[in-house]
C-alpha cells in the first residue's frame, strides 16, 4: 500500500557537511523548527517526530514529509549514528500517521520549494 504524499508540508533536512551527531541534531532543530527545550538526542528526536504538535505549524492538518538530503557523507563518516538515525526515522513513520521521511539520492536542497512535486 502506498502513502499519498500530495499536499504534505515538505521540509528539507540538509545534512551536507554533517560529520557528527551534534551537528545532525542542530540541522534537525533548524529544519524542523524544534522548540528550545528539544533535548538534542535520539529519544528527543523520536518524540518530536511522533508528536504532530511539535511539527512546523504549516504541517498541521496536512501531514509532514521530511526529505533528507546530503546524507551520504554523514552515513560514511558515522555509520553507526546514521543507522540509529534511520531507525528513528523508520519507527517514527511507522507510529505516526501523516509523517513520511524520504532519503534523497540526488543533490542537496536548502529550500523545500526546490524539491520536485
Amino acid at each position: 500500500m502506498t502513502d499519498d504524499l500530495r499536499g504534505r508540508f515538505v521540509v528539507a533536512l540538509n545534512l551536507d557537511g554533517v560529520a557528527d551527531k551534534a551537528v545532525f541534531m542542530e540541522r534537525a532543530v533548524r529544519a524542523l523548527d524544534l522548540p528550545d527545550w528539544f533535548g538534542r538526542n535520539w529519544d528527543a528526536l523520536a518524540d518530536s517526530l511522533t508528536d504532530p504538535s511539535v511539527w512546523p505549524e504549516a504541517a498541521a492538518g496536512q501531514g509532514l514529509l521530511i526529505v533528507v538530503t546530503g546524507w551520504r557523507g554523514y552515513a560514511t563518516a558515522r555509520p553507526q549514528e546514521w543507522e540509529i538515525a534511520q531507525g528513528v526515522f523508520a519507527e517514527a513513520v511507522d507510529r505516526t500517521p501523516g509523517l513520511s521521511v524520504a532519503l534523497a539520492l540526488g543533490g542537496s536542497h536548502e529550500d523545500p520549494a526546490d524539491l520536485p512535486g
